[in-house]
């Protein structure tokens, strides 16, 4: 792997970065001289271990929405705001994080890095269930994303060097379609834990943890790492944390603040600080938290902007869906996770019925069609939905729509990605990509958390998930915007 000061870290010989999110690279990762080459014939034995994985860790996402509510009445005199740090901490350091746990995956190795990433989530998911208060549960989900930050973009990695690679493409839709599965299963599973207790949404995780890590030593390919790879910049990831975290900060406090406070304001200018020192600092570190020459391949570049968009919508509808049908609508933990369910158990079938369009249209056009269909599911909760339940009628079709949406845009983005760089930058690239992702969640969580406020009647309630709704379906038509570039960049190649 080449650092940011040699040449271009992209143009590694003889394999060129493809425009065509329906193709894979050409040549196969390379095992570097003294390594251990992938254990031959295993790809479904790897996919089926980093399933375990990356099922856990998107599992997580839905559940622990679904157990808000439940956290609130438990932890009491807690806050929408202060209770919004247990998904936007997580989605903070598992952001800054990323990048560097991959990085540092290369140096010391991509098994050795996934089964201690994998292992700490498990262990720290007992932590969250032992938190006596609100605090401690951020706390023990700082540890959990750190977890992750060191499983998800290793997870792929191992699968990609165990796949052959004419079989690449079809191997990232499989490894995207899993956090698909494990959508349209939270909302139930969520709902029925949290009828025993929430805690269950964290013991749940040690189970399946346990049975990754024993059979993760078994099959993982034993690719060593290089030991000659700079160590990744620490303080970059510093910058990072800290920028999103001081952009949280503002949008969450903007409603008890005021958005014109010399506080709101002062979180929003040291958030933009701290990114120009992230960048200066990413452009001239060995091993930065974004190789930015990487953001000039038209295709990588545009992908990540449409999916860090997308995901400012995803995250705000699925709070969204999860508060209104709890606090407005006066519904159970397991009749929301019910509620909530279809849209994301269309995911993977959408998925994976959706290859023979990538191929026709390509990733831009595809995307663009989920989108539409996700903006679409929006605008009918903003146009038809009322503070008297009327769940057939009113949210289960912008369930639906969006469910459509999210199976036609999100694997598609994250496969355009993937594949548009060269071998060597498997794991670096899901890794920006994922972290893209990660500071969507935590701008549309903000948003969302920010414009609900705290109603004090149902009518309040409606025009305040309203407002809400309209802010996402804006991000929506920027994500648009995006993958109309992103079919500009395929067509260029």
């Amino acid at each position: 792997m080449h650092s940011v000061g040699e040449s271009n870290p992209i143009a590694d010989p003889p394999v060129r970065p493809s425009a065509d999110s329906s193709s894979t690279p050409t040549t196969q990762s390379t095992p570097t001289p003294g390594t251990t080459p992938p254990t031959p014939g295993t790809p479904r034995s790897v996919l089926l271990v980093v399933a375990t994985a990356v099922f856990v860790a998107n599992l997580d996402l839905f559940i622990v929405n679904v157990a808000l509510p439940a956290m609130n009445q438990h932890f009491r005199g807690s806050t929408l705001s202060a209770l919004s740090w247990v998904l936007n901490g997580y989605a903070i350091v598992f952001a800054a994080l990323l990048v560097p746990a991959g990085r540092l995956a290369d140096r010391l190795g991509h098994r050795t890095g996934f089964l201690a990433g994998l292992a700490l989530f498990t262990g720290s998911s007992a932590l969250c269930a032992l938190a006596p208060g609100v605090g401690w549960l951020v706390g023990a989900r700082l540890l959990q994303a750190l977890g992750a930050a060191l499983l998800m973009p290793t997870s792929l990695a191992l699968l990609l060097d165990a796949t052959a690679p004419e079989r690449r493409t079809g191997a990232v839709r499989a490894w995207a379609s899993i956090g698909g599965i494990a959508a349209g299963l939270g909302p139930v599973l969520g709902g029925l834990l949290v009828e025993a207790d929430w805690r269950w949404v964290f013991l749940v995780n040690l189970p399946v943890g346990a049975a990754g890590l024993v059979a993760g030593r078994r099959v993982l390919p034993r690719l060593r790492g290089r030991a000659e790879e700079p160590w990744p910049d620490l303080l970059g990831a510093l910058l990072l944390t800290a920028a999103i975290g001081l952009l949280a900060v503002g949008l969450v406090r903007s409603d008890n603040w005021g958005w014109a406070s010399a506080r709101v304001l002062g979180s929003l200018a040291g958030a933009a600080a701290l990114v120009a020192g992230f960048l200066w600092r990413s452009a001239r570190h060995r091993a930065p938290v974004v190789e930015l020459p990487l953001l000039r391949v038209p295709v990588f570049a545009a992908a990540n902007a449409t999916a860090l968009l997308f995901t400012v919508a995803f995250a705000g509808m699925l709070l969204t869906s999860v508060l209104w049908c709890q606090q407005v609508w006066g519904y159970s933990a397991l009749r929301t996770g019910l509620a909530v369910a279809p849209g994301p158990l269309l995911v993977p079938p959408i998925t994976l019925t959706a290859a023979p369009l990538l191929r026709r249209f390509g990733a831009g056009w595809l995307a663009a069609l989920g989108l539409l269909a996700f903006g679409a599911g929006l605008g009918w909760w903003v146009a038809a939905i009322g503070t008297a339940p009327g769940y057939a009628a009113e949210l289960l079709p912008g369930m639906l729509l969006t469910g459509v949406g999210v199976g036609l845009a999100l694997p598609t983005l994250i496969g355009a990605a993937a594949t548009a760089l060269p071998p060597t930058r498997f794991a670096t690239g899901s890794a920006v990509t994922t972290m893209g992702r990660q500071v969507g969640s935590v701008v549309g969580v903000a948003v969302v958390v920010s414009l609900l406020g705290t109603p004090h009647s149902a009518a309040q309630a409606l025009d305040a998930f309203r407002h809400a709704w309209w802010a996402l379906i804006t991000a929506t038509a920027l994500a648009l915007l995006a993958a109309v570039a992103l079919a500009g960049a395929r067509r260029q190649g």
